[in-house]
């Protein structure tokens, strides 16, 4: 059995989680708290980056999400998630990118400082600046999706792709810490309405963190 070593508001832990499951790949969750840095943790991922995931019966260990996510695409033939012609492959990739890297630094990883590991960690209050530009930020990459959605059934093309799993997994996290205004974004709303029923988005959205609640709005798939 996979064992997906974890973070519940890690956007790429959300990633492979989406992946793993879109794909029927059955694993067990195990909750890591990066900061820690743990002897364990450090000899499944050197960079004390969540995730990880192990097969001890295999005797595979993968670090990354990008590694973990085309690992299992390359294995498992089930509900191909980099697929097509190979511009449609490398478009996927760009979106891939384009979320795990600039939505990450532009919108998540603030939200997580700010709203979720100064709480927990530091016992300090939130920087309301970082904060509103996070936003307003968030807010661009909004407009992006609104005008690939109109020109695109999905992200990248005509059928789901990583690149959707990807998008989705960043914006739930924000979503979750109070960063996504969806007002004037229909498009986007639209798209991540129908990730939100998908079955293998509703464990994400069932979790809470102990001392972090996220808005009204977030579990509510017509919102």
């Amino acid at each position: 059995m996979w064992q997906l070593h974890q973070f519940p508001l890690c956007p790429f832990s959300r990633k492979v989680r989406l992946l793993l499951s879109e794909k029927g790949v059955a694993y067990d969750l195990v909750r890591e708290n990066p900061w820690e840095r743990t002897e364990a943790f450090g000899k499944l991922s050197p960079a004390y980056r969540t995730p990880a995931i192990q097969n001890p019966e295999r005797g595979v260990v993968l670090a990354d999400s990008r590694a973990i996510c085309e690992y299992f695409e390359e294995t498992v033939d089930k509900t191909p998630m980099i697929n097509g012609t190979a511009v449609n492959r490398a478009e996927i990739r760009r979106l891939v990118a384009l979320f795990d890297e600039n939505f990450y630094a532009d919108v998540t990883l603030p939200l997580l400082e700010e709203r979720m590991k100064k709480r927990l960690v530091y016992r300090s209050p939130p920087d309301s600046k970082r904060l509103r530009d996070s936003m307003r930020l968030a807010d661009e990459h909004l407009y992006y999706i609104d005008y690939l959605i109109d020109n695109r059934p999905w992200l990248a093309g005509s059928t789901m792709s990583l690149a959707d799993l990807a998008a989705a997994a960043q914006i739930s996290v924000a979503d979750y810490l109070g960063g996504i205004d969806w007002s004037g974004h229909e498009q986007a709303r639209g798209w991540y309405s129908v990730f939100k029923s998908r079955p293998s988005f509703r464990p994400l959205l069932a979790e809470r963190m102990d001392v972090i609640q996220p808005p009204s709005h977030y579990a509510d798939v017509n919102a």
